[in-house]
């Protein structure tokens, strides 16, 4: 049994008052029942007119100003225009709010001091509410006073309400606690987003043979292969076989392409004529937009392809005659059966085709509430102290999301629900929680600043009862070059809703992946490539969004460094391998017992079962699934009632050597200094020595078994071919009940007629010839 985990580092189920309570028949907890209720104010300030000039020039420069207590929001100023339009929402946190008064002001921008115009005020308690589904409300023009309260020339339309986080103006509403952010970007960059991942195509380019070569050097067998470039993609075939201006592959190069399709797929046809050294004999440019699409297996048409000296940039193509032209012979596809792999198999969120017509209905709807964090770490150092601007990032399927980013707090609170739907229940959804780094200016400071990574959740679906709302608090474990730490708790709500019972049980027969990567499979090596191709496109494609999803953030999202050699993983994957043979071992170990009588009574009843079973050999296989369903049955009462969290003891993350973790952070290639280098190889060594003496000894054994009957030691062949015949002999003539009873009894039988030396069939087989003898 493993000790429990530390307080600290466990899952604590928690109990928030979601959707603002039941009881209150707001519409708004139909939709947003998930997340605890936040109150706003919010201010719409959609334009003004006939404002007085206050410049020597005669010309008006507004813009607004809201101010509630020691909050207060701007909009752009307009040069020289009395009639202006902002069109802009600010958003007043209730929980903040230290005033009674709202105040709404027009000014003109000036060099020295900005000039009063007049203002708006409002008394919050006679402020209307408002609930979606309503409909939004309407502006209305207010008069503008002046300090003493008098009407002034000009007025203002505005909107002004309470209302949640539901409402439509809250996503791109400017917040009371940007008011530290400074520019455009920087509100930009602390909004809520969606966003969806590209779609990805596997292309499949099968060059079969080329024609006409026309190398510089005749005189030579020219050595030609084919190099592929699909963006930042390049891949070659082998060198052909067939030594001539005619030669032949047919093999077969893959590729990850996205849609848009940007870049045009480009071959070129080269010849190796020296060490290092390659001779361009024609090269085309194939644009993507024009390949057939395939979707099942079924072989397409080839075509022959024009080679040419130097690639025309599609667009400036000349329409020519070409009497004579080296070709090249290829049938290119884009895979519509395939799934594009960009996470690890282990923690997939999407399983479906590329090809939408050939995804299976939908089986239901996953809701989750981002609530809130507490206990974050302080991620940078702001005016002497230490700040943290949280912001989560979600991925299941192709949809991300973003919440928006709450400045300096260690307990932001985010109370946004986001909703996917589902088409498989064996994956799973990822939650991140990430520093943002781009609000004061990050971009400019030297252009490498970095969003932290605070820390990442994974929940399987398939471990979620349905039309259960889970509310838990789950720890933010990330690993460092120091060991592992908590960098503090996300709060969140999740449910899983199935549409169709009966769909969802269907799923469970159905193979994981679409049936291309069966009927015809890429290789190991294939994946690993592609899915590091498909993780660059994503991750270029969503940092070019706007506001960027970053590249640090989606890497960490995807796990992209998960391959890496670790000491820590692999310890963690032999004690998993333990665990599970564990069960075996406690069954050899409970049978050991059973031969040796540790329990008279037990082994006793054990030779009775025997005797039945063998007696009544058709009760065998009912008998075992009757125990596996009655083992199934008991252990109900144990089953785990919370969704499962990353498990620092399982990873090994929490008894780590420090300097196993400094390897593993390592960058590759390594830029540790040579000695240390020399220190990690030498201990790699001494692990490689032991795997490669336990699979010489697994060799051992099969070659021995092998030599049973291939004369290698006449001797015992000819002992181990006679026994085979008189075991023929005597089980020919005796009923098997007889045996299989013998036989067991005599397995059964007490210490008092054992020995403790090995037996005979054992000590024959240790004496059988391996290869051991012929090794080096």
């Amino acid at each position: 049994m493993h000790r429990p985990p530390p307080e600290d580092f466990s899952l604590k189920e928690t109990s928030p008052h979601l959707g603002g309570g039941k009881v209150t028949g707001d519409k708004l907890t139909s939709t947003y029942d998930l997340v605890e209720q936040m109150q706003y104010l919010y201010v719409r300030v959609v334009k003004a007119k006939d404002l007085p000039a206050k410049d020597v020039t005669g010309s008006c420069d507004p813009y607004v100003e809201v101010k509630l207590g020691n909050y207060k929001g701007t909009t752009p100023h307009f040069e020289k225009k009395t009639n202006p339009e902002w069109n802009r929402v600010f958003a007043f946190s209730k929980d903040r709010m230290q005033a009674s008064m709202l105040e709404v002001t027009v000014k003109d921008k000036d060099f020295v001091k900005d000039d009063f115009i007049g203002r708006v005020i409002f008394d919050l308690n006679e402020v209307p509410k408002r609930v979606p589904p309503d409909s939004p409300l309407a502006p209305q023009w207010y008069r503008l006073e002046d300090r003493k309260g008098d009407k002034v020339k000009g007025e203002l339309m505005l909107a002004v309400w309470m209302g949640t986080q539901a409402d439509e103006a809250f996503p791109e509403a400017w917040h009371s606690d940007a008011a530290a952010v400074s520019g455009h970007d920087g509100l930009a960059n602390m909004r809520s987003k969606v966003y969806l991942s590209p779609k990805l195509w596997y292309l499949r380019v099968n060059v079969i043979e080329a024609q006409d070569l026309q190398p510089s050097d005749r005189g030579r067998y020219p050595e030609v292969f084919v190099k592929a470039i699909l963006g930042n993609q390049a891949l070659r075939t082998r060198i052909s076989q067939v030594k001539s201006i005619n030669p032949m592959w047919n093999e077969d190069l893959m590729f990850v392409a996205a849609e848009p399709f940007e870049e045009p797929l480009i071959l070129s046809v080269e010849d190796r004529v020296g060490a290092n050294k390659d001779e361009v004999l024609g090269r085309c440019a194939i644009p993507l937009q024009y390949v057939e699409k395939r979707f099942d297996h079924k072989i397409l048409n080839s075509r022959w392809f024009n080679l040419e000296k130097h690639v025309v940039v599609e667009g400036e193509q000349k329409k020519k005659e070409t009497k004579f032209a080296s070709r090249i012979h290829l049938r290119i596809c884009l895979e519509g059966g395939y799934h594009v792999l960009d996470e690890s198999t282990h923690y997939s969120s999407d399983l479906r085709p590329t090809e939408k017509r050939l995804w299976k209905p939908t089986i239901g709807v996953l809701e989750l509430g981002i609530l809130n964090a507490q206990g974050l770490l302080p991620m940078k150092t702001k005016d002497g102290r230490g700040t943290t601007d949280a912001y989560c990032v979600a991925k299941y399927g192709q949809k991300w999301i973003r919440t928006r980013t709450i400045i300096d707090s260690s307990t932001p609170k985010w109370n946004e629900q986001y909703t996917w739907e589902v088409f498989d229940p064996c994956t799973v959804i990822t939650i991140g929680v990430f520093d943002n780094c781009h609000l004061h200016g990050g971009d400019k400071a030297g252009g490498g600043t970095k969003d932290s990574r605070i820390g990442k959740v994974r929940i399987r679906l398939s471990t979620l009862e349905t039309d259960r709302v889970y509310t838990h608090s789950y720890p933010l474990l990330v690993l460092h070059p120091t060991g592992v730490k908590k960098m503090g708790e996300i709060h969140l709500a999740m449910r899983f809703t199935c549409s169709s019972l009966l769909n969802m049980m269907h799923m469970y027969s159905q193979p994981l992946l679409p049936k291309m990567h069966y009927l015809h499979p890429l290789t190991v090596n294939q994946l690993d490539s592609l899915r590091h191709q498909a993780t660059q496109i994503v991750s270029m494609r969503l940092s070019r969004a706007e506001p960027p999803l970053r590249k640090e953030v989606v890497e960490y999202m995807l796990d992209v460094g998960s391959h890496m050699w670790s000491m820590r993983r692999s310890k963690a994957n032999f004690f998993r391998i333990m665990g599970v043979l564990s069960g075996i071992i406690a069954v050899g170990k409970w049978f050991d017992q059973i031969c040796n009588w540790k329990n008279p009574i037990t082994t006793v009843l054990i030779h009775i079962l025997f005797f039945i079973l063998v007696m009544y050999p058709e009760l065998i296989l009912p008998t075992i699934f009757l125990y596996l369903f009655l083992i199934g049955v008991w252990y109900f009462r144990w089953r785990p009632r919370h969704p499962p969290h990353m498990d620092t003891r399982l990873s090994h993350a929490d008894s780590a050597h420090p300097d196993e973790l400094d390897e593993e952070f390592d960058t590759f290639p390594t830029s540790r200094p040579s000695d240390i280098v020399r220190m990690r190889y030498d201990r790699l060594r001494s692990i490689a020595g032991r795997i490669q003496t336990v699979v010489g000894d697994l060799a051992t054994q099969g070659e021995r078994l092998q030599s049973l009957l291939s004369w290698r030691d006449p001797r015992a062949t000819a002992l181990f071919v006679l026994f085979c015949l008189v075991a023929a002999i005597v089980l020919y003539v005796t009923p098997f009940q007889v045996v299989a009873l013998l036989t067991g009894f005599y397995v059964l039988r007490h210490p008092r007629f054992r020995h403790k030396l090995p037996s005979v069939p054992l000590n024959f087989f240790r004496r059988l010839p391996a290869r051991t003898d012929c090794m080096l």
